[in-house]
């Protein structure tokens, strides 16, 4: 280190050394003039004479004095080969830490990098080193001495900013993959350094090792780091970081950040809350699966009527089903403080139900018991674990008991129901026609039970939806179940937002649609299909999109691991003008259940919306391939690839959707994307009159916006009986 204390360099005063790194030396001095310390970056004598060397340095200065970021450090003066920064007090960032202290330090990096790629810059040296902790547990991005600038498809930017393709820069063990083979960068390098760098603060190793640095490199290219042991959230979020090809990782900054953000918002466990996890089947026979799902299901719902106790849904719940992991792994995943697990053993008129409350904190058992019964007494084990729960939970009933049970189903008939709902929770096609004749059947053995009057307008709604049928077949059927279940049990008021789904569907009846679906979302208990329907059919199409973006956060938080709900949230979010974070959560559902269509379809939207046509048909082929039978999938991706281009592929698909009973609606997403307004107008038309639900779900969403700017507007929003400045 060539300067000594007390050297002068202007005004600044040396007071001590600091480093050394590559390019030169970082001293602590004093300005004088202002009496402040500051850090002070010396190009090394022997470059000084060295043009790159000289060029890169100045880059610096120019990079950073673009920059204005609280966690990247500041640039107060440049000097004859050397530069006056910001003195951050503090020390290099080091793991292991705590997930939450992972997840702040990560924000407050990722906010100082989208800042940087906002501006066009790369940083390609992101290492724990250039990250410092100052004394008030703040980050600090320093040194983009190897910083890049983005050259926009076409520009010429200046060659002082470029380094020669082939050219390897950067610190070994956070290199990208594309950085260690010397090809072309773009911000998704510095996304999987920022995710090497979380890797090393999660577990306090790093992501790739060896013993020599070819073999590190080696390692980045072929290896996939060991697992980490943290929340699947933040393991799904670092392992995306780390993909080996840039295509798979986050596309940019800006959505890393927003799925951190969104970590935050689920990882506090707000108590009294409670996962039901499926018990286990113990009986001789593995087809009575069926029996110990259901068990488990109709506890989440006794559970579900309980005021104060948020109780995750089934979907969520069950997504451990078969796997043997933690349950504080478990409860940090679904965002509860407490899980039941227990077993189920039948044999002939005879159960066991084991059932164990636990205490994810801690692992401790707050209540257990055993339950050795005959068949016909489920329904009071059932009373009975639910109101053992919420005692423990020192949680009250609303009626400071157990609400009484409104109708004691034939047991035969309740089989039936379960075995139907053991069917319907795979939504598919198939699967749900096989449950509505398991739902007809317990009709036929107990018509006066309630419950299943639902299931089967549930699944006709649904079935609907998966265009096996019209809207013209299931609507009567759908209103006929409704109110005979509301008429058996007119204490439960949550089946009603069927009927506001038919009195906005059938007649575009607004004002009814209101008071039912508020009705049922302030019963005694709101379900996520309530959620879903009063967002999409309801808000949406009047255009109050941020109402229904809360509607489907909360469905959301109910049921965090369901794909399709996720996937319904994506596109709110999409409508309401959230790209980045409507993409995060698309992509999000889609690791959770890459078969379930909707968060494709949902992605390939939001890509639409952004004119990022290839990206789009990439997208939209794979959930084309999903669900070929659903006309607004074939629609969206007809246009999409179109406007890329693949005219041929695009004729073909539209062949295949007029095949389809309903493709009304996917015509006129055909041609509204390809900017063919009139005839989109047509279709659309011709949509409103077959009762096709997307009218309604994309009435405000960016894919119709040229359409509600257009003359047709006034007319459609006549027949939809929506004022034609109630959309925007």
């Amino acid at each position: 280190m060539p300067l000594r204390p007390g050297a002068r360099l202007g005004p600044y005063e040396i007071l001590s050394a600091l480093g050394a790194g590559g390019m030169g030396e970082v001293y602590r001095a004093l300005d004088t003039r202002l009496g402040r310390d500051v850090a002070i970056k010396m190009l090394s004598a022997q470059f000084a004479s060295d043009p790159d060397r000289v060029r890169r340095f100045e880059q610096e200065a120019r990079t950073i004095a673009a920059l204005n970021h609280p966690h990247i450090c500041h640039l107060h003066d440049i000097g004859p080969g050397y530069l006056v920064l910001e003195f951050v007090d503090g020390k290099p960032i080091e793991g292991p830490l705590p997930p939450s202290e992972v997840v702040r330090f990560a924000l407050q990096i990722a906010g100082a990098l989208e800042a940087a790629h906002q501006r066009g810059i790369l940083h390609r040296d992101l290492k724990p080193a250039n990250i410092v902790v100052t004394r008030d547990q703040a980050a600090k991005l320093l040194d983009f001495g190897l910083a890049k600038l983005i050259a926009p498809p076409g520009s010429q930017v200046d060659d002082l900013t470029q380094t020669q393709e082939g050219a390897l820069l950067g610190t070994a063990p956070y290199m990208s993959p594309e950085q260690v083979e010397g090809r072309a960068l773009d911000v998704r390098s510095d996304v999987f350094s920022f995710g090497a760098v979380l890797y090393e603060l999660i577990t306090g190793r790093r992501a790739f090792e060896g013993g020599s640095i070819s073999a590190v490199l080696i390692s980045i290219l072929r290896d996939d780091p060991a697992p980490l042991d943290t929340s699947p959230q933040l393991a799904r979020l670092v392992n995306r970081c780390l993909a080996k090809r840039p295509e798979e990782r986050y596309a940019t900054i800006a959505e890393v950040r927003v799925a951190l953000e969104r970590l935050t918002s689920t990882s506090a466990s707000p108590s009294p809350s409670i996962a039901v996890l499926p018990f286990a089947n113990l009986s001789a026979d593995p087809e009575n699966e069926y029996f110990s799902d259901g068990l488990a299901e109709e506890i989440i719902n006794n559970l579900a009527h309980v005021p104060g106790l948020k109780v995750i849904a089934r979907t969520s719940a069950f997504a451990f089903k078969g796997k043997a992991q933690d349950i504080r792994r478990i409860a940090e995943a679904l965002g509860v403080a407490h899980v039941l697990e227990g077993s189920v053993r039948r044999s002939g008129t005879r159960i066991r139900v084991t059932a164990q409350l636990i205490a994810a904190a801690d692992g401790t058992h707050l209540w257990s018991e055993r339950y050795d019964r005959e068949l016909h007494d489920i329904f009071a084990i059932q009373d009975d674990i639910g109101f053992a729960i919420t005692t423990a939970l020192c949680v009250k009933l609303a009626d400071a008991a157990a609400p009484a049970r409104h109708h004691t189903p034939v047991i035969a008939a309740h089989e039936a129901l379960l075995k139907g709902r053991h069917l319907y929770a795979r939504q598919t096609r198939m699967s749900a026609e096989r449950a509505r004749k398991c739902f007809e059947h317990a009709i036929e053995l107990d018509p006066d039970y309630a419950d299943v009057h639902v299931q089967l307008g549930l699944a006709d709604f649904f079935l609907m939806t998966q265009g096996a049928s019209t809207w013209a077949n299931v609507a009567s059927s759908m209103q006929s179940r409704v109110n005979t279940a509301l008429r058996l049990d007119p204490r439960d008021p949550s089946p009603r937002f069927l009927v506001g789904a038919i009195a906005v569907m059938n007649h575009f009846d607004w004002a009814q649609a209101a008071e039912h679906f508020r009705a049922a979302l302030t019963g005694r208990s709101s379900s996520v299909e309530a959620h879903w329907a009063y967002a999409s059919l309801y808000l949406q199409p009047l255009g109050l999109v941020k109402q229904a973006v809360e509607h489907m956060e909360r469905a959301v938080e109910c049921d965090p691991l369901n794909a399709l709900y996720r996937g319904v949230l994506a596109s709110h979010l999409t409508h309401a003008g959230q790209f980045e974070r409507a993409i995060v959560e698309a992509q999000s559902a889609i690791e959770i259940d890459d078969s379930n269509a909707v968060p494709r379809l949902t992605l390939g939207e939001t890509y639409v919306a952004l004119g990022r046509w290839r990206e789009a048909v990439e997208t939209l082929r794979v959930a084309f391939r999903l669900t070929p039978q659903a006309a607004y999938i074939a629609g969206m991706l007809a246009g999409a690839l179109s406007r890329a281009g693949e005219r041929t592929e695009a004729d073909a698909v539209v062949r295949v959707m007029d095949e389809q009973p309903i493709h009304q609606f996917g015509r006129a997403c055909y041609h509204l994307i390809i900017g063919e307004i009139d005839a989109g107008a047509q279709w659309y038309e011709r949509a409103i009159e077959v009762r096709d639900p997307f009218v309604l779900i994309f009435a405000a969403a960016p894919l119709t916006a040229d359409l509600r700017r257009s003359p047709h507007w006034t007319h459609l929003a006549k027949l939809l009986k929506l004022a034609p400045d109630v959309v925007v």
